[in-house]
């Protein structure tokens, strides 16, 4: 499978709602969908560049998804694999949404966020939560995807502690993800202070 392309940026093209990188691998000009939010991370005409990919094999074409982080392109991946989530609607989601907050959408089932994207309606928000938020709970934490409004560092004393106490990732973000909208807690850097209230959250939960 395609992980991958690293060579020089020739363009970047608008055809209706999609934006197109033209890239040039060994001579070779690739034509590369992108999001349209990962424009501004790419580096100068004639620039190196390296472009995390996924390779889409039709029958009557092959299509190339490209976006600035692995982190990005597993996600992207992870969206295709819901049922009646195609290619467009997945580099949508990722558009709309940062990474994080996108992440912290499925994990929570917010519906309510998921379906600010265009074209993801309460059902097919539903869907997504239903069928990837276990998934991406496990995986946000591998792939050390930050909690919005949390350091990383902070996150990361707090879930080795929460672990260590025998709770799963998923209860662990879950847990992170309800108490960071604590207006009392939103300048709080002691990890003790979100333990002891990660704690008493999951208790009531």
């Amino acid at each position: 499978m395609l992980s991958y392309l690293k060579g020089t940026v020739v363009e970047v093209q608008r055809q209706g709602n999609r934006t197109l990188l033209i890239l040039e691998v060994n001579q070779v000009g690739c034509e590369v969908q992108i999001p349209s939010r990962m424009v501004t991370d790419l580096p100068e005409v004639g620039e190196p560049v390296q472009v995390f990919a996924h390779l889409q094999v039709r029958e009557d074409q092959w299509v190339v998804y490209g976006f600035s982080s692995a982190a990005a392109r597993d996600l992207f991946r992870q969206l295709i694999s819901v049922s009646g989530i195609g290619a467009q609607l997945a580099i949508a989601l990722l558009d709309t949404l940062e990474l994080p907050d996108l992440v912290q959408a499925i994990v929570t089932s917010n519906h309510q966020v998921l379906a600010k994207t265009p074209g993801v309606g309460k059902k097919t928000a539903e869907r997504i939560a239903l069928e990837l938020r276990t998934k991406l709970a496990q995986w946000q934490d591998r792939s050390s995807i930050p909690t919005p409004g949390m350091s990383p560092q902070l996150q990361e004393d707090i879930e080795m502690t929460l672990f260590a106490l025998g709770y799963n990732a998923q209860e662990v973000m879950t847990a992170l993800a309800a108490l960071v909208r604590d207006p009392k807690l939103s300048s709080q850097t002691d990890s003790g202070v979100w333990i002891k209230q990660a704690i008493a959250w999951l208790s009531q939960n």
